[in-house]
């Protein structure tokens, strides 16, 4: 499954920024959906995840209260919106989709993605 990605860009500090996430040629409710972030010289780390039903969010706790993921049905896409940013939310977000295959879900462990986006950059200036 490719997992197709937009809405990167520069944002001034205390600005708002909204990504999304589509995969490609199929529903995106078939999965769990999240967004991870690489920034220069650090691990992949996790930002925030939904349920295939959106019924069910989570959050890292550098982004809880800024950030807002959701998905959009009509367009198929799983959208944070990103508020409030700050310079050290400066990364490379990438996508993650999780199969729903029974076992066991583990939103915020990079290692169990079964689905990345290729990148897309968010720059945040002070």
């Amino acid at each position: 499954v490719q997992l197709v990605e937009s809405g990167g860009g520069l944002a001034q500090t205390g600005g708002s920024l909204r990504l999304s996430c589509a995969p490609s040629g199929r529903s995106s409710s078939d999965y769990h959906m999240g967004w991870f972030r690489q920034a220069p010289g650090k691990e992949r780390e996790f930002v925030a995840a939904i349920t295939w039903s959106g019924g069910n969010t989570y959050y890292a706790d550098s982004v809880k209260g800024r950030f807002a993921i959701s998905r959009n049905t009509a367009k198929n896409t799983v959208d944070p919106q990103m508020n409030s940013l700050k310079p050290e939310d400066t990364a490379v977000y990438y996508c993650a989709g999780w199969a729903l295959d029974g076992s066991g879900w583990f939103p915020t462990d990079s290692t169990r993605v079964n689905y990345w986006g290729q990148g897309t950059l968010v720059t945040v200036s002070s």
